[in-house]
């Protein structure tokens, strides 16, 4: 794949990890990150929990303490490329035994360019462990495009994907740990949420299983007609695609969903009673 000078090159790391092993899972994502660079890759992003694993039970809280963003950053600089990499997060400023579930964004001098923090849980597995961030994607800059991060469940509510696309962002990056039977929302709902903002999206999970969860693989770049650019089904492996000058703003223009809304019927539609209810 030949890149654009003028591309900013998007790398996803799909595998299924060593849960619970920070060691191996760094020396992995070391492995991972030369290989991207040498792809042409910019930017190089892991899975939901990637560092820690996800479905692996209460040593969950004590792997959180452990400084891994030394060796992530150590990483970036020696590649040349940004990390944005997923792990649990202590919280314990709100109470004993809280975490956060985190993605943070390395450059490639180490310097950190966004920490967010999964704002919507799902199901037990997720409310056992995590408390909710409560910060909106922040967008940055980077390469020249404006880039925001969610995690998973995050990008399955439509009206958060929206708000950060009304907010000027160009590519989402989302780590993800999905799971069966949810094949579809890998597959079909990434590309409704890319086609439906004309952004790109960059949905990046695990494979295999961790405890009693079996991921669906299935990672995807896709783009903001929601062609899908790259995909790996199962299996570990990288996945790359480019983020092209202008895509976004001629896909806005193409199809102006952001600028045909109609907020107030909306907020109208909230608070008012639509047809008869029995």
């Amino acid at each position: 794949m030949r890149k654009r000078t003028d591309a900013m090159r998007i790398a996803g790391l799909q595998t299924a990890g060593t849960p619970g092993n920070i060691a191996a899972n760094l020396a992995e994502l070391d492995r991972a990150a030369a290989d991207a660079r040498a792809q042409g890759a910019d930017i190089l992003v892991t899975p939901e929990l990637f560092v820690t694993g996800y479905d692996i039970g209460p040593q969950l809280f004590d792997l959180a303490r452990i400084d891994v963003l030394a060796a992530v950053r150590q990483m970036a600089v020696n590649h040349g490329l940004a990390i944005l990499v997923g792990l649990a997060e202590s919280a314990e400023e709100l109470g004993p035994r809280k975490l956060y579930n985190s993605a943070i964004l390395i450059d490639a001098d180490g310097r950190e360019l966004t920490r967010y923090r999964k704002q919507h849980l799902f199901g037990e597995l997720d409310r056992a462990f995590f408390v909710p961030g409560d910060a909106l994607p922040e967008i940055v800059s980077f390469h020249g495009v404006k880039i925001a991060t969610m995690i998973c469940y995050d990008v399955e509510f439509p009206e958060y994907v929206r708000a950060v696309a009304l907010g000027g962002c160009e590519a989402l990056l989302v780590p993800t740990a999905q799971m069966e039977p949810f094949t579809f929302v890998a597959r079909e709902v990434i590309r409704t949420r890319a086609w439906e903002n004309q952004i790109y999206v960059a949905y990046i999970d695990h494979d295999g299983r961790e405890g009693s969860t079996v991921y669906v693989g299935n990672s995807q770049i896709v783009a903001p007609d929601a062609t899908v650019l790259a995909r790996i089904e199962h299996g570990n492996g990288l996945i790359l695609a480019d983020v092209e000058p202008g895509a976004v703003a001629r896909a806005q223009t193409e199809n102006p969903y952001l600028l045909d809304r109609r907020p107030a019927a909306y907020r109208r539609l909230a608070v008012e009673p639509v047809g008869n209810v029995a």
